[in-house]
This record gives C-alpha cells, structure tokens and sequence, in this order.
C-alpha cells in the first residue's frame, strides 16, 4: 500500500511544532511511503522556513544526528550553519522535527535546491533504519518566489537584435510543426497553414517569410513515430532539442525538471492535471527520464544532455553554441529555463551552431518559437484595433477542453458574464438538476441544453434533429447581440465499455463541430477553448485553409484571421489553450471583446461629420412609426442619424418611447459591401438625445435612463445661472459619457407645447460663448443666428452668417460642436452654407410631423395600412435631409 505523505519548509516563526498554522501546502517535499510490516499511518505536517518536520510513529526512540560538520558537511553550507541543531526530538504526538537554526532566523543565499536533494536522504535513511518503512522519493512542491530569487543572474544582454540580424543574414525559414493551433502563443504577423498541400506550401516558400505554421494535428502519432516522420525527411540531426519552457503558461524548467506554475507554487509536471491525461499522459516530471519514459527506454535517461540556467546566464549565447557543438551527432538534449531572456539566450546560441553547420530538430512550447525568430513582443489586441469595435451581433464562445482548470474558467464566465451571455450546454437530461448549478437555472430563458442521448445513443434522425435545434438556437443569441456559450459536459459521460465511450466522446465532439458548421448569423469574435476544440473549429467547422496570427488576446491566447474562403471571413479567432491564464482569464477575454453597451455616442457622430466635414440630422420621434421611418431612412441611405425626444414627448410615451428608440438604434442593420476589392463591414450609427431639458429634477432622471447625449437648455435663465445649471448637470452627464449640448441666446417659435415670443428671443453673444464654454464644459453649443423652431414667416429666415463663422472659428478650437435649431423650412443653399460655416447638428421637427400628420388625414382602409403609409411619407422627408446635409453615404466603414 503507498501512502503520500508531505514536507514543509517555510520561513522560521515563533510558532509551537504542532501549530495549526503549520498544517499548509507541502512547499518543498512529498514522499511515498511503503508500510512496512508493524508500521502505523503518520502524516507529515508543516513548519517553518528554517525547521523540517515529519511524523514517524510513536514507537520511535529520540536519536542525535552525528554532527555533520567538517569533511561531511556539503561545500554550499553557509558560515555560521550550526549542523549539531539537527536533531530529531520525540513530542507528546510523536512528531520528531529537525531543526536547521540560522544566524537570527535569517534567509540565507544558498542553494535551496541542493539543500533538500543533500537532507532528503538522510530523512529517508533514518526513517527507513527506525520504522522499516520503504520510502520512495518525490519530487518536490517548490515556492516560486524563492526558487526564481535565488537563481543566478540573468544574462545581461538582450540577445533579440542579434537574433534578428542573423536571421536576415542567413535567410532560412523556420517552419514551425504545431499538433493543435494553441502554439501559436506568442507570435504575431505570421501566417499558418491549417490545410497544407504543395501547392500551399510552395507558395509559402515563395514568400521567403521568417517563419510560419504547418498545423500538423499529429497527437494521434507516438513520439517515435513523429521523429521517424520528421527525420525520414530531414535526415539525421545533431541534436534533438527538448525546449518546453512557456513563461505565459506558467512553465519553467530548473535543474532539469519541469514545473507547472500553480498560483505562487512550483508544481513537477507529472504531479499535474495534464500529466494525467488518458491519451497524452506521462509520469515524469524530470525531462531526462521523460525523454526515457516517451522513448520506452529506447533513450537512456543517462544518455540525454542538458544545457543548464548556469550556463544560459553565466556564459551567454558563446557557451550555448560552444555546448551545442560538441554533442555527439543524433543526441537529445533538454534546455532549462526560467525567464525570456533565457530563452532568447539560448536561441542566439544554437542560431550561431546553425551557421557553423549544425542542424537541429526541436521539440519545444511557444516561447522557443518567438525567440527564435526575434519577435517583439506588443500589447494584446483589442476590437477597436481590428476597426471591430461597432459590431452588432453577439460573439460565439466553444468549449471542448475538460481539464481543472478551463471548468474554473467557465464557471467564472458565467459568474462575471452571466446576464449577458447565450448557453448552449451538452449534458445528460436525465441529470440535468445535477449538471446545472442555480445561476443557470435562474438564467433559463438564455440557456439551451443538448441531451447527450440524442447526440450519440439514438437515431441519426434524433441526432440530426438535436443539432439543427441547437445551431438555430445559436443564431438567435448571436443576433440578438448575445454573447454565446457552446460547451461540452463538464462530467465525462461514459459507456458501458471502453470502445463505447470513446464513440460517445466522438460523437459528442464532431457535434459541437457541425453545429458551429450550421450556424449562419456572422459573429462578432469565435473564441475556441482547448487544443484539439480550436483545430476542429477552424479546419471542420470554419473551413479555413490558413490564417495569419494578428497577435494575443491576453497573453499566451492568440488571437487569428482567418482565411476569405473561411465560413466567416475575417472574423477574430481566438485560441484559447486548457492550460493558459487563472481562472478569470476567460471572462477576461470575453469581457474586452463583448459588444460594448454603448455602440456609438453622439459625440463620436459629430466628431466624425466634423472630419468629414458634413452635417447629422437630429429628428424628433413621438411614436413607433417616427422611430422606424428614421432608422429605415438612415439605413437606406447608410447615414448615421440621431434618434430626438422632446419633452412633452417623453411625457406622452415615458419609457417605452425611450426603449423603443435605444432598441431601434442598437438593432440598426450591419452589412457587408465590396470595396476595392474586399468585403468591408457597414454600419448604420445611429443614437439616442434628449431635447430642451429645461427641468434639473427631469434632467438627472433623464440622465439615468439610457441616452446617448442631452440637451441642458438653461436659455430662459439669467447668463450666470444658466452657468451654474449647465455645468451642474454637464459634470453629471461627463461621468456617464454623455455627451452634453447646451443653448446660449434664445430662439424665438413655437416647439410642441413651448412657446417663445419673438421679443424674448436673443442671439448668442460671441464674447459670452467663450466663458459659457470654458465654465460649463459642454461638447455642443446650440446657437442663436435668427433661426427660430416651427414655420418661418413669409420672407423667409435671416441668418446671421458672420455670427456663426466668428462662433465656428471660436468653437472649433475648444473642440465643441455647433447645433442649428430650427432647421425646417431653411432653402438648401443656406443650408449648406451653414454646414460650410461650421454647423454639424441639425435639429429636424416640424417637416416631419407635417408629413405625418398628413398622411394619417388620407383615408385608409385599415390602422395597419395608416401605419404603414404614415412611415414611409415620414422616412421620404428624412431621407431628403440626410442627402441635404451630405450625410447619405457616411455609415462607418
């Protein structure tokens, strides 16, 4: 019977030998024990950074170590190390600790590794000699902050401008064999070939590019077979070179042995969830005798070769090529590493071996490849750096790898993104209250469940059935702005024999593959979540035949465009390995990719009629049928248009109107046009203002129910009050991003119910208008220039030109955008002259109500018909004003 037992080494304390406290994570040991006839079960418990304690059974008698001091004392012992304090005493609970003492309880520079591989057999000997218990030794659990502190120096020089200099000098092409598409970790603008024939291949050589990707989907090979592959056509290395440092992935390899980055621990590999896996697993966490173990001993652990930290950072890239050159030909050699610029150290070293004629096949994670071609590292890559910043619809999220770690990830999408986020889940419906925790059962109207029954044990009917229903499904939440989950079972569902659940697995897989096939609606994003999941996704599913990495997601994630005869052509694909990232990173990723909850502002529209120098058409909505003839104008003549409610509308419809128009402007239609040759993305901005806010109390209510900008019209009040109440409520609007619009003089008409008679109009004062905008911070001035809301009288409007090019020359330079109130009944000459002069708002009332109003007084035989008629002559006289103001044409590319 084998029984693990732990170690703990931590920093010294005054705590008592059988604290509490002292019963933490093993940090330095683990050990298996094999009980030994007449033995009784003990654990070892913790204890401090200077002390070493272990249990061994009560039967035990108290012993005094020799004094290791002098010819047996290892050489790394410190001056003032005391070796006669290690002693082993019998407490009441039969714990025997060794205590180390230092000077003062101090840490002390040594080297901590060889400490534990010099004491470890000596606790095994005395141990065994007391108990005769076999004790077969462990590789240790190490804290990372200590280990990494305690490693020599790194190499001074950053080795990257060389790296790229030889590359260039010696003009060969890395290509890169990848079994899964998450290799490409830490590289960008580089393409990879996920279908690779001859042709594609030459055509990949004619490029003469620094590296790409061949994605091989080789795991289904043994390491055997895939080297036979590798040199039948390559012929014999120099070397084999084991590389599988990834510093984003939490992976280091100190002294031959390769740890797993667990939170501040160092974890062996093969005392991890990976090593455990069915197909790829192994059980050595030492890479010489995983290179035994892969091999089936046809390589000696004895035999392979190492290139050690110490000489990464003490000799530098000379020392590499000089060890590198003087293996025997067909070696295997394993690199250890701990940091980048070990990495790019030894990469610097085997590029000047390569030039001196060695030749080298390697076995390596994703670092190897960034370093070896010199690649700069950049930021992670955004929406808004793809110009997909606007996209409507939701993005589509797969999940298909099942290890520890992606379950803690997707329970925490969930828990971040839940309200936001379309589920589509694979489980057993037979179990369905067990597979599903409250916060999806609370959150059942966006959750679709697939029964595995159907997927794998019943007919293709039912299958087909089950697939089609969830691919539709899909749809829906994608084009309802949703953000959708498509994940398998996080609990292995198996047959009743091994070949069944293999098949179950199959079938369960290769559904999550055409389901994803059948969906239709363009996504915003795809992100894929394990290895083999993203493979299937981009070659099965999304019929990719190459990509080029843009870059990273988040670090260690990269981030692909795929292919034009792809499924969805240049839609983001993210790779997201199982083994990347804590258990936020997912929802970190999903969260900076989401559409965002404000698509558009109309500070961002005017901004852009600013650049492009034309005007946008702001049109006062009562109804439904106002709010769709303006959008279906806007999307007709593909011009960005502002959804206007006025108060007394607001007080008619309250916030249904309002919901209505945000619903309206968020739906407004995205569609793809060829220009020049590509496919490019159109969309409709269109967003939502409050007009005439002349209440406080209304205003900060209006202020909290979703719209994109208001209007503070302080017009009726002394200059110094409508100060004060302007900026009052502009500092308020600047904490929500809302653009603030304010009135300086007074228009005279009549607008709805308000009314201002032509002697209490006045015009803006230009020299005000400075210190109104200095004081106020608003991001659009309406001005006063004899424009007047409602019919102008029989001569027609006199505008002040002069006016408002004093008001433009002042406004432009503050970055504040002029407003035209009043732009009904206004000739199109001085329209234009008014765009030319600086105006970038038009506020558009009284010709569309009087459409409405017209049509609705024509007979008609029913209320639907009335609708409709009244629509279209409403969205007529839109469309005329958006050619007007040159915006028809202007949607965002």
């Amino acid at each position: 019977m084998s029984l693990r037992r732990s170690l703990s080494l931590r920093r010294a304390s005054d705590e008592s030998p059988m604290s509490q406290q002292s019963l933490g994570r093993p940090v330095f040991g683990t050990a298996s024990l094999q009980r030994g006839q007449g033995s009784s079960d003990r654990t070892w418990v913790g204890s401090s950074w200077t002390r070493l304690a272990m249990a061994i059974p009560s039967q035990a008698i108290s012993g005094l170590l020799e004094n290791r001091q002098g010819p047996t004392a290892p050489r790394w012992a410190p001056a003032g190390l005391n070796w006669r304090c290690i002693t082993f005493q019998i407490t009441a609970s039969a714990n025997i600790w060794a205590g180390i003492h230092y000077p003062k309880s101090r840490y002390v520079s040594v080297d901590i590794l060889n400490i534990i591989s010099y004491l470890m057999p000596v606790w095994h000997q005395f141990y065994e000699t007391l108990t005769g218990v076999k004790v077969e030794g462990k590789l240790p659990i190490l804290q990372k902050e200590i280990v990494l502190k305690y490693l020599p120096t790194e190499w001074p020089l950053d080795p990257t401008n060389d790296i790229r200099r030889l590359n260039q000098s010696n003009s060969k092409t890395l290509v890169v064999l990848d079994d899964d598409p998450t290799g490409t970790q830490t590289v960008h603008d580089i393409e990879v070939l996920t279908e690779w024939n001859i042709e594609s291949l030459i055509e990949q050589f004619r490029k003469k590019p620094t590296c790409f990707f061949i994605l091989t989907n080789s795991r289904s090979l043994s390491s055997d077979k895939e080297a036979d592959a590798a040199v039948s056509v390559l012929g014999e290395m120099d070397a084999w070179i084991i590389c599988p440092f990834f510093l984003q992935g939490g992976r280091y390899t100190i002294e031959d042995v390769h740890y797993v980055a667990d939170s501040e621990w160092l974890v062996p590999a093969g005392e991890t969830e990976f090593a455990k896996d069915a197909a790829f697993g192994y059980r050595s966490s030492n890479l010489r005798e995983w290179v035994e173990e892969k091999t089936r001993g046809r390589i000696q652990a004895s035999s392979v070769a190492s290139i050690s930290i110490q000489l990464l950072r003490k000799g530098g890239p000379n020392a590499v090529c000089a060890y590198l050159c003087n293996l025997q030909k067909g070696s295997t050699c394993i690199v250890n590493a701990a940091s980048d610029r070990d990495m790019a150290v030894f990469a610097a070293g085997m590029i000047q071996a390569e030039i001196k004629g060695r030749q080298f096949l390697c076995r390596t994670a994703a670092s190897f490849v960034s370093a070896r071609i010199g690649i700069i590292p950049k930021a992670p890559i955004l929406p808004k750096d793809l110009g997909i910043n606007k996209g409507r619809s939701g993005g589509l999220i797969v999940v298909g790898s099942y290890v520890p770690k992606t379950t803690k990830q997707v329970e925490e999408l969930k828990s971040q993104c839940g309200r936001i986020l379309g589920s589509i889940e694979v489980i057993q419906i037979l179990n369905f209250i067990s597979f599903c925790d409250v916060g999806i059962l609370v959150n059942l109207f966006t959750t679709a469940f697939i029964s595995v029954d159907k997927l794998a044990m019943k007919s293709i009917e039912e299958r087909e059935e089950e697939i089609s229903r969830a691919a539709e499904r899909a749809d829906v939440f994608i084009r309802a702005c949703k953000d959708t989950l498509i994940m398998t079972s996080r609990e292995l569902i198996t047959g009743k024999t091994p070949s069944e659940s293999l098949e179950i697995n199959f079938k369960v897989s290769s559904a999550l593959v055409e389901i994803v096939r059948r969906i239709t609606t363009r996504p915003r994003y795809i992100l894929a979540k394990g290895g083999i999941t993203s493979s299937d996704l981009a070659t099965k599913a999304l019929e990719a035949k190459y990509a080029k990495i843009v870059g990273q997601a988040l670090a260690g994630v990269p981030l692909w465009q795929l292919s034009p005869e792809s499924r969805h052509p240049g839609v983001p694909y993210i790779v997201f390995p199982g083994n990347v990232g804590d258990s936020c990173a997912l929802a970190e990723v999903v969260k900076s990719w989401a559409r965002p909850a404000r698509l558009w502002s109309t500070k961002e529209l005017l901004l852009n009629a600013e650049n492009g120098g034309y005007a946008v058409g702001a049109f006062n909505v009562y109804n439904l049928e106002g709010v769709q003839a303006v959008v279906a104008a806007a999307e007709e003549e593909q011009s960005p248009a502002i959804l206007q409610i006025h108060p007394s509308a607001l007080k008619q419809g309250g916030i249904p109107l309002v919901a209505c128009c945000i619903s309206a402007a968020e739906q407004a239609s995205v569609g793809l046009i060829l220009l020049s040759g590509e496919l490019k993305l159109i969309q409709v901005p269109i967003t939502v203002h409050f007009d005439h806010g002349n209440s406080k109390q209304e205003l900060m209510e209006v202020l909290e129910m979703g719209f994109d900008s208001v209007m503070v019209d302080g017009s009726h009040l002394p200059f110094e009050d409508n100060v004060s109440y302007t900026k009052f409520i502009s500092l308020l609007a600047n904490s929500k991003n809302m653009m603030v619009e304010a009135e300086l003089g007074r228009l005279s008409g009549t607008e709805d119910d308000l009314t201002v008679e032509e002697y209490e109009a006045r015009l803006t004062d230009a020299d005000q208008a400075e210190e109104f905008i200095d004081k106020t911070g608003i991001d659009a001035l309406a001005v006063c220039i004899g424009n007047v809301h409602g019919k102008y009288p029989a001569g027609g409007p006199n505008l002040r030109l002069e006016l408002l090019k004093d008001l433009y020359s002042l406004s432009s330079k503050k970055g504040v955008y002029l407003v035209l109130h009043g732009a009904s009944g206004v000739p199109r000459e001085l329209v234009k002259e008014c765009i030319d002069l600086g105006v970038r708002k038009f506020n558009v009332n009284t010709e569309v109500r009087k459409a409405y109003m017209e049509s609705i007084s024509s007979p008609q035989k029913d209320l639907v018909q009335v609708m409709a008629s009244a629509k279209e002559a409403m969205k007529v006289v839109v469309a005329e004003k958006m050619h007007l103001f040159g915006s028809a044409g202007k949607a965002c590319l």
